[in-house]
């Protein structure tokens, strides 16, 4: 197993035993996280958003992961997080393929690839199923996520 495979082998294992901080210590300084929610988030904020998930799940999110793979430059990573979603207290479960940049031995960039419309029937119900494919709905999605985060940030300073 190469450098950057260890790496993310460590992150997921932090992720799925809810450690914040050996999750973050596998990110460079300078990482861009980007999904289909929050979009693009740089470093400080990145951080800020694995930590209030992990807070939010305490403990009870259930993360699986597999197909790692990984080499000088870049990798890869099939994961499964199975949650309530707080927003909603309805069961989640989203199903993920991750890809990586590695700069000194650590991730500069993810980039976390899933469904969202999936995503949103399963957050959202009914609601979800009839709206989640909207660019109106995903766009409200995305907006109460970056102020969740906000709200969060702010409690933390």
């Amino acid at each position: 197993m190469n450098e950057n495979q260890k790496t993310l082998h460590k992150f997921y294992a932090a992720f799925a035993t809810s450690n914040y901080a050996d999750m973050i210590s596998c990110y460079h300084p300078d990482v861009v996280f980007t999904d289909p929610i929050f979009h693009t988030l740089k470093a400080a904020d990145a951080f800020k958003m694995w930590e209030m998930l992990l807070e939010r799940g305490r403990g009870k999110n259930v993360i699986e992961y597999s197909n790692i793979t990984a080499n000088d430059k870049e990798g890869t990573a099939n994961w499964v997080a199975t949650y309530l979603f707080t927003a909603t207290n309805r069961r989640v479960v989203n199903k993920v393929k991750a890809k990586f940049l590695f700069k000194d031995g650590l991730i500069i960039a993810h980039n976390d690839v899933f469904d969202l419309y999936k995503w949103s029937q399963q957050a959202f119900g009914f609601k979800g199923y009839l709206m989640g494919w909207t660019a109106f709905m995903k766009q409200k999605i995305h907006q109460n996520a970056v102020t969740s985060l906000d709200n969060y940030s702010k409690k933390k300073v």
